[in-house]
């Protein structure tokens, strides 16, 4: 007896989609799993790793996630492919350098100016850039973290190339540890549950397409700068808490990796899932830092994963995951 390979939905899922998903407790395990599991799960990683230097790397994989989280954000609210990251998370470290370091603000207070300034800053610049689109937008994004940094190199300003020393630590340990964990969870949330709402249906539109949007009389402009600056305030706090992190800020923060990593970190963990590129940076960060020992091959090792990752999973892996949880598969006969 031939038996072939049946693939289907899980007929549960239907209903986790409206208000019977609290129809049993199987059923809201079900839907809750997938959130609250990994949501434990980084919050326990002070807690359960190793040593100093694991919980350092896990706060630097913190912070490159919410970069890649800032870059996802963007890219599926606005369809806007951004190559200049690093703006962000430059204008927001060096904003909180010198809120610390001239007007002596606490960390507390840096963090949230740092935020607000920062992102303002960024839409600013990149408004005259919104009309534009696909390559057009992203070379443009990526001029402006290299004229910033030719900039303060060229002018001595803030510090110029020896950058800004002594700014304040946390608090605390603890602070330090959780701190970029807890917005990190909160602001994956809070854009997940934007993009759910009537303003996150018109984001979604303009990325599939904005000329339908803009004959509707939507005001193009007036959206894209609002995605754009929650997304500028995701990656200035990120460059806000790399600066009291290691208490210097420097023309590094300008540098091209930071543009390159949170792409990367969302081709990994899935394109337009919003948690994906999370997921890329706790894997892509960790691995990065267990290769160094190879040296210079690292970076082979580290591009050869990338590639393979992308032919045999092209859909990312937190996609994946997603679709395996919500399938079943069966043999049956024919």
């Amino acid at each position: 007896m031939a038996r072939r390979l049946e693939r289907i939905d899980r007929p549960i899922k239907v209903l986790t989609e409206d208000i019977y998903a609290l129809s049993s407790l199987k059923t809201m395990l079900y839907v809750a799993a997938p959130r609250l599991l990994p949501a434990l799960l980084l919050l326990l990683i002070p807690v359960l790793a190793p040593g100093d230097y694991f919980q350092r790397v896990a706060t630097l994989a913190a912070i490159y996630g919410l970069l890649a989280l800032s870059w996802d954000f963007i890219a599926l609210s606005t369809g806007l492919v951004s190559l200049g990251q690093a703006l962000f998370f430059g204008v927001g470290a060096y904003v909180a350098g010198l809120l610390n370091l001239h007007l002596g603000l606490p960390p507390s207070l840096t963090l949230l100016l740092a935020t607000v300034i920062g992102a303002t800053i960024c839409t600013a610049l990149l408004a005259p850039c919104l009309p534009l689109r696909g390559i057009y937008f992203a070379m443009t994004t990526l001029v402006y973290p290299l004229l910033m940094a030719r900039t303060i190199e060229a002018t001595a300003i803030v510090g110029g190339t020896d950058g800004l020393v002594g700014v304040a630590s946390f608090s605390g340990v603890w602070s330090e540890r959780y701190l970029i964990l807890i917005f990190l969870l909160a602001a994956a949330f809070s854009v997940r549950r934007l993009m759910a709402t009537d303003f996150g249906l018109v984001l979604r539109s303009i990325s599939d397409n904005d000329q339908a949007v803009r004959a509707s009389g939507i005001n193009l402009t007036y959206y894209k700068l609002i995605a754009v600056w929650i997304g500028a305030a995701l990656g200035s706090f990120a460059g806000a808490y790399f600066t009291h992190l290691y208490m210097f800020v420097g023309l590094s923060a300008f540098s091209l990796d930071l543009s390159i990593l949170p792409i990367a970190c969302a081709v990994v963990g899935g394109l337009g899932t919003l948690a994906g590129p999370v997921m890329g940076a706790f894997i892509l960060v960790p691995l990065a830092e267990m290769l160094r020992d190879l040296g210079t091959l690292r970076i082979v090792a580290y591009s050869l994963l990338l590639v393979a990752l992308v032919l045999f999973k092209p859909e990312g892996i937190l996609s994946y995951l997603k679709r395996k949880y919500e399938q079943v598969e069966r043999w049956v006969e024919v």
